[in-house]
Formats: structure tokens, sequence, C-alpha cells
């Protein structure tokens, strides 16, 4: 089973090195990948430096085009899980193997929800409310009911990756990827998770 993680990082030199023990620190093998946004700090010196595989793009393309690229490495790579994560130290890599598990119950994406338990870091009020609303949005385009639609800590099987590789949004991609899904007859869960403040 061979597992990528997809880190999208612009200007994440200080939140990185965290990121990167923590992954080490887990039992699951897997391979990490960053995607580097074009940054002007130094995000590609520092995965040189703890020898994690970068992917320096040449010009800004956005959360959207720099995680597309992440799942494109992915097909062409062969991998069977791809599993995203925020690089600025919101999310907690203790939680990828849960999100494992599921799709080896047979999802084809989860997604790591902080508003199920209501546990850690629940965002600015602003930011609440937008997540209301693409919840109910999504609630209301897809027959299901996804708390934290923005959330950017998500694993997803093979089907997945290769639908993302060709077609993945570039405004709203998270809520906009999970009616995509939904609308190719994909199957989307999520499990509660504990999100952390941006630390840098």
């Amino acid at each position: 089973m061979k597992i990528l993680i997809i880190v999208p990082a612009y200007n994440e030199e200080k939140n990185l090195p965290r990121l990167f023990e923590k992954l080490k620190n887990n039992s699951r093998q897997w391979d990490v990948l960053v995607i580097n946004d074009s940054s002007s700090d130094s995000t590609s010196s520092v995965c040189y430096s703890y020898g994690i595989k970068v992917i320096d793009l040449a010009v800004n393309l956005g959360i959207g085009g720099a995680v597309q690229t992440g799942y494109k490495y992915a097909l062409y790579h062969g991998y069977d899980r791809a599993v995203q994560v925020d690089a600025d130290g919101q999310h907690n890599p203790d939680y990828i193997e849960d999100m494992l598990k599921k799709l080896d119950e047979g999802w084809d994406l989860c997604i790591g929800s902080r508003f199920i338990k209501k546990e850690g870091f629940q965002s600015s009020p602003l930011r609440r409310a937008g997540i209301k609303y693409f919840s109910q949005l999504i609630d209301l385009l897809t027959g299901q009911k996804i708390t934290d639609p923005t959330s950017g800590f998500r694993a997803c099987n093979k089907k997945v990756i290769s639908l993302f590789a060709h077609d993945y949004p570039r405004d709203y991609p998270e809520p906009e990827s999970v009616v995509n899904l939904k609308k190719n007859g994909l199957t989307v869960c999520e499990i509660p998770v504990s999100m952390n403040k941006r630390e840098e």
C-alpha cells in the first residue's frame, strides 16, 4: 500500500520542521511531498534539509493548483492513498491513521472535521459562518451534510486521486471538490479531529 502525504506550502519555513518531526514519529510507512507554491522564504531549503521531496512551482498557483499538483504526482507514481495535510501546524498527523482506516472500510474520501466533537481550535467567527454556509449548500446540492467542508485535512483512495489529478477546483477547492465527488458517485465521510491554531 503506497501512501503519499501531500503538503501544500506557501512561506511555511517556520512551521514545516514541527510537521516533519510529527510525520516521522508515526509508525506507518508513507512518503511526504511538499508542493512549494512559489514561496519567497526558505520553504524549499527546509524541505531539502529534512530529506523531504519538494516540487517548487515556478509561479504561485494558489491552494487549488498546489494541491492538484500533489494529486498529479500521486497518480503518475502509482500511489494507493493520498492524504492532504496543511503546512501551518493546524492538522495533527496522529489522526491520519484513523482516516486511512475509513478508506479501508470502503469510503472514497475521509475528511477530518473539527466540528463533530467541537474540540480544539474552532476557527474565527467569520470563518465559521462561511463554513456553515458551505455546509448547508453541500447538503442542498448532494443530500449529505458535511460539517467541515473547508477542511484541508483529508485522505482518499485511487479513484479520488485520479479524479482530482484531472479536475480540481480553484475558487473554493475543498467544498467544490466534495460536490464533484458526490456528482461522480463517490462516497465521503468525516471523522472528528482536534485542530490547532496556526503556530507561526
